[in-house]
């Protein structure tokens, strides 16, 4: 739901709790198990309130969606203003690993979803995809990186470990993926 005004503080809270809810029902895999309606109790909240914000499962994941790159995105940007640009970069891939491997429900849930074409859930990539372009700037302005290769190759790479999260070994070619994406941006001295 989205509205010109801020949300009340009882309000905002309801929500929160919904997407908090949501979110541990994704981590678990189990998003397509649970009613609908089942998540206002596992949040807390009347099922009105679920569908005054969430009128569909499809709007929850979104929302889910969202403030999962809201967090990505504001960590790159604290990186970024608190370390080298090389060292930024080589963090945040590594945390995305983490991140992806703690979330792996929520991977499948969202490439279900987008699969099956519902929704607007690839919108926030760009927020993503922006806090990663400020990062490889960085390192391209640092002269550590090199400025031949932009941030589409580290965003297809982080598209294809999370694609590939049911492998098995999945953490560990993870792991060597970021190891020969790192390799191959920095810069030869």
């Amino acid at each position: 739901m989205t509205t010109d005004r801020p949300l009340r503080a009882d309000a905002r809270r309801n929500r929160e709790a919904i997407v908090a809810a949501a979110r541990e029902v994704f981590d678990a895999g189990r998003f397509f198990d649970v009613r609908f309606d089942d998540l206002a109790g596992l949040a807390g909240v009347g099922t009105g309130t679920l569908y005054r914000n969430f009128p569909t499962r499809e709007a929850l994941a979104e929302a889910v969606y969202h403030s999962e790159i809201t967090t990505l995105s504001d960590r790159a940007r604290h990186l970024r203003a608190t370390r080298t640009a090389s060292e930024a970069l080589t963090v945040f891939l590594r945390d995305m690993i983490d991140h992806i491997d703690a979330h792996q429900g929520l991977a499948r849930t969202l490439a279900t979803l987008m699969s099956a074409g519902t929704g607007d859930i690839t919108a926030s990539g760009h927020e993503l995809e922006n806090a990663v372009a400020e990062l490889v700037a960085a390192g391209v302005a640092e002269g550590s990186l090199r400025d031949d290769v932009g941030t589409g190759a580290v965003m297809m790479a982080l598209h294809g470990i999370g694609a590939a999260h049911a492998r098995p070994g999945w953490r560990a070619e993870a792991d060597g993926v970021v190891t020969l994406l790192l390799d191959g941006l920095r810069r030869n001295r």
